[in-house]
């Protein structure tokens, strides 16, 4: 199995961990059992493996100027096709889990644990939903004891679902539950670690090995009792809920992440207990996926091969939810990563068994068709920090009548298709692109439509329907239309659509000098065909495969054609163009496209998004558009919500307060705010969010600057007032814009 290895000229690396070993093998020293090192003033951190063999692998930063290094080798089974990562097999009561079996589908119950009846009644109807497994929360004695008895009811109800307990804080309850649910969920942030103060610790090597010894000491008798009674276990690391000593030494980072988790599993190990799954959650969908890659990759240089638990935590409700979700777990799911999957819905739990389907189902059906491309070399992605590829934003040419700047955005573009009929009625059209109007007349705002698509002109003498695209023009809103309309019905100071083929041809020669191009390209194209985009001035390419393709893998082709445009130091900026038949159920095309064009905008590759859907409403269709740039954490356009699903600690009506506070405040674009059921998931798993609403105790709410509590205990009836007056005291706010 491989070793991390670094470049010998870095003989003066000095470790914090006293077992480092070095041993300088073909122009590298191997190192073994690394965790963060220094080399000349600078630290760095390092993967670490504990488990040397013959192999010597390549260590990188992981971007330019990184204070990580990660390992060259592969974080997935291929790049170039959806395969799924082999797994050892783990059972989940009668549920196995694993590479062999299908992706299992879980939620979690909303109800308080200690309400048997309640509790047993949400889990059937969960279980009737098709879901394989269900989590329940267990904080505390009563709750377990109550476990008993939701166990013993269920049973004898015919439900043979296999139940999970999550754990926070709490050992000697795990050690209970254990006795009679079939899979124990710790959390390695707070298992055995007090809760983070988000305090910088320095730690000696004794100091730091001591707490190890105490983990081990706190964690050992579960382990022992879960191999005992046959239960399973999940490893679940949370982005937000990382103790101190791990950010100390890591930082708040995916690494952190991943040493935390594998801090628990060396133990299991040690215990020869291999029945436990990983998680790496974060509500940030770009460091979730990080994350997730890093575990993987470590994994494939430990030889190890435990089953992962996706999910995006606090995803919130709605689109929005269902986007974030698509956007984390469809991206590994295309990457052959992912035995199990939930999605975490402001929403009550059944409903998140549909979405969770439909994920599943995407991704073993992308597997067992192996979607991809012919093996391609990959050398400029990133995988494990973002990077965004940043494509050449239009630059105003002398001559040109109109400004062609604006047709794109800095941020991530956002194009629509519109057709002959909405034409006829201007207003409206302004107004389905989110332009604002001035006595009719339109201007762009923070979230207008940036370009629009034209598949057929209006003829040259419908004076109204070309005078409302004049005015789109006139405000840099950028109108593409297909080759062979503008050869016949010309529209001044319009973008031309071409293909390869039509430019392999000449044929885009007939059009006046000077003619803004967007290229058509699928991706999957011979490279030789790909030559010409090097002799032509395109002002975009649009990555277009047909959807109906089986074989062919959206992400792959797009990876491929990145690729392609990298080594040939071409910075066209590039179009997600995502074409759904007709019919597709909403919930469909949100997590297609949140898993096919999100999985390339978190790794920073693409300039926009085009979606075109024959039935579908257009205000959705934008609206899905937005969504899907301020998931990836590209273009803000309205206020993000980390908002948790709700479950047995919830202290208030989570879905009643999270409607309420979004009715009031989804306007502020760039402010970021969390709502919190519990302190479980307060200061830590709100990491993103600039304030957070967080449940204290029954009925009194505390406020939240970041990761800092400023007001406690205000009655709840009050609350959204005094969270709204804390954004107003930190200059966030501005008032809603008055209705038209």
């Amino acid at each position: 199995m491989a070793t991390g290895a670094v470049p010998a000229s870095f003989m003066g690396l000095k470790s914090r961990e006293h077992d480092l070993g070095f041993a300088k093998s073909m122009g590298f020293v191997r190192v073994s059992g690394l965790q963060r090192v220094k080399f000349r003033r600078t630290k760095v951190s390092v993967i670490r493996n504990s488990n040397p063999g013959s192999e010597t692998v390549e260590l990188q930063p992981a971007s330019e100027g990184s204070p990580l290094l990660v390992p060259r080798q592969k974080y997935c089974e291929s790049v170039n096709k959806t395969v799924r990562r082999k797994t050892r097999t783990v059972m989940v009561g009668n549920v196995a889990m694993g590479s062999e079996h299908p992706i299992r589908i879980q939620t979690m119950t909303t109800t308080d644990t200690k309400d048997v009846a309640a509790t047993v009644e949400q889990v059937m109807k969960i279980a009737d939903q098709g879901a394989d497994i269900v989590r329940i929360t267990v904080q505390g004695k009563k709750e377990a004891d109550a476990c008993f008895e939701i166990k013993n009811s269920l049973v004898q109800k015919n439900y043979n679902i296999p139940l999970v307990a999550d754990i926070h804080f709490a050992p000697v309850v795990a050690l209970r539950v254990a006795e009679c649910f079939d899979k124990i969920r710790v959390n390695p942030g707070n298992f055995a670690d007090r809760r983070a103060q988000f305090e910088k610790l320095e730690y000696t090597e004794d100091d730091y090995q001591k707490e190890l010894e105490h983990i081990e000491q706190v964690f050992t008798p579960l382990v022992e009792k879960c191999k005992k009674y046959g239960r399973a276990m999940r490893i679940g690391t949370n982005h937000g809920s990382l103790s101190d000593r791990i950010m100390s030494y890591y930082g708040d980072s995916p690494r952190g992440m991943v040493e935390s988790a594998f801090e628990f599993a060396r133990i299991c190990r040690k215990l020869d207990f291999h029945n436990f799954v990983f998680s790496m959650k974060a509500s940030n969908p770009v460091v979730m996926v990080q994350a997730y890659r890093l575990l993987v990759a470590e994994m494939y240089v430990q030889g190890w091969d435990y089953p992962l638990h996706l999910g995006v935590t606090e995803a919130g409700e709605g689109e929005d939810g269902r986007m974030k979700s698509a956007i984390g777990i469809g991206t590994l799911l295309q990457d052959g990563l992912g035995d199990t999957i939930r999605v975490s819905l402001t929403e009550p739990p059944e409903e998140e068994i549909d979405p969770c389907r439909r994920l599943a189902n995407l991704g073993m059906r992308a597997a067992a068709l192996q979607q991809g491309v012919a093996p391609f070399e990959e050398k400029n992605r990133r995988y494990f920090d973002f990077q965004r590829r940043t494509g050449q934003l239009p630059v105003q040419k002398e001559g040109e009548e109109v400004d062609y700047r604006g047709v794109l955005h800095r941020d991530g573009s956002v194009f629509m298709s519109i057709s002959l009929d909405q034409l006829k009625t201007p207003e409206l059209l302004y107004k389905s692109l989110a332009a604002k109007l001035v006595v009719g007349m339109p201007f762009k705002d923070l979230a207008t439509v940036d370009s629009v698509l034209l598949r057929e002109l209006p003829p040259v003498d419908d004076v109204d329907a070309r005078l409302a695209l004049k005015r789109l023009v006139d405000i840099s809103l950028g109108v593409i239309t297909p080759l062979s309309e503008q050869l016949t019905k010309p529209l001044p100071n319009a973008m031309v659509l071409v293909t390869l083929k039509e430019l392999a041809t000449g044929a885009y020669k007939l059009l006046p000098e000077g003619t803004r191009l967007a290229v058509s390209v699928r991706g999957d194209e011979p490279y030789e065909e790909l030559e010409i985009l090097k002799s032509i001035d395109a002002t975009m390419l649009l990555h277009d495969l047909p959807y109906t393709e089986d074989k062919i893998g959206r992400v792959q082709a797009a990876r491929r054609l990145f690729e392609y445009l990298s080594d040939n130091a071409l910075d066209f900026p590039v179009i997600h163009h995502i074409q759904f038949p007709k019919d597709i159920h909403r919930d469909d095309l949100v997590i297609g496209a949140g898993t096919n064009a999100g999985a390339l905008l978190v790794d920073g590759l693409g300039d926009g998004i085009l979606l075109e859907a024959p039935d579908q409403d257009f205000d959705f269709l934008r609206n899905t558009s937005f969504n899907l740039l301020q998931g990836c954490r590209m273009r803000n356009t309205k206020t993000e919500y980390v908002s948790c699903p709700s479950c047995g600690r919830t202290l208030f009506d989570l879905q009643e307060i999270s409607a309420e506070i979004r009715e009031k405040t989804s306007h502020l674009p760039g402010v970021s705010i969390a709502i919190m059921g519990c302190i479980v998931n307060g200061p830590g798993e709100m990491a993103d969010a600039d304030f957070g609403y967080v449940g204290g105790t029954p009925g009194k709410i505390d406020l939240y600057v970041g990761k800092t509590v400023v007001k406690r205990g205000i009655a709840m009836e009050h609350a959204t007032d005094a969270l709204i007056q804390l954004i107003k005291d930190h200059g966030r706010w501005v008032e809603p814009p008055a209705e038209e």
